[in-house]
């Protein structure tokens, strides 16, 4: 048997920006190749990064924190639901995907990732302009079919007009993780792999990014 990885998580990169409205990441160096070499030998160096950035930056998670106060956050997060889950590529096209996209599909107990295409307008402004979202009526059908996550290759899986957000409510409060700003999940089959979506073990958040990759395994 043969194991391939396939990268589905955009890179952070300084100044890019993930959602309108919020701070771009800013990367720099605390500890430059520099100013190493007068730290330690000569010709012996190391570089220490620094990163500022909102916990919503890249592809991200989201733990039952980022909603509600009472809900587990990132360090409480079952390593379980994020790691090795079976995954289910959902295709959809346009804006609304209604319950109708998810019926007769096996989803309990897999990573359900919705396959928009909408990446492809990654970092320009139509990213953020009529992007593709989940209805409270498919959130409805996928809290009670119980996947271990939910992801989607685009802005939010709201409606991002709708203050309610009710698939985040929805998803959240059942325990269900979700995976935002996916991409290239054209390079993955509709079923037959496992997925991955770790963030860092962070108490008192409820995002943080993630390098989310498929498991493909063939004979």
């Amino acid at each position: 048997m043969s194991v391939r990885l396939v990268d589905v998580s955009h890179a952070v990169e300084d100044g890019m920006v993930t959602y309108p409205g919020l701070p771009a990441p800013e990367i720099g160096e605390h500890l430059t190749r520099a100013q190493a070499e007068q730290v330690y030998a000569p010709g012996v160096t190391f570089q220490i990064g620094r990163i500022c950035m909102v916990a919503n930056t890249g592809t991200y998670v989201d733990s039952p924190f980022h909603r509600f106060a009472e809900g587990a956050d990132l360090a409480g997060l079952d390593l379980d639901r994020l790691a090795g889950r079976r995954g289910l590529v959902v295709d959809h096209e346009g804006r609304a995907m209604g319950p109708e996209a998810f019926a007769g599909l096996d989803l309990a107990g897999r990573a359900v990732l919705v396959r928009t295409g909408w990446d492809r307008h990654w970092q320009t402004p139509q990213y953020a302009d009529g992007h593709p979202f989940l209805t409270r009526a498919a959130a409805e059908l996928l809290v009670e079919a119980g996947p271990a996550l939910v992801g989607i290759d685009s802005l939010n899986v709201d409606d991002t007009d709708d203050p309610q957000r009710p698939v985040h409510t929805l998803l959240l409060g059942a325990g269900i993780p979700i995976v935002e700003h996916l991409c290239n999940l054209g390079a993955l089959p509709v079923d037959g792999f496992r997925f991955h979506a770790t963030p860092v073990k962070v108490r008192g958040f409820g995002t943080f990014p993630v390098r989310a990759y498929a498991e493909l395994t063939a004979a």
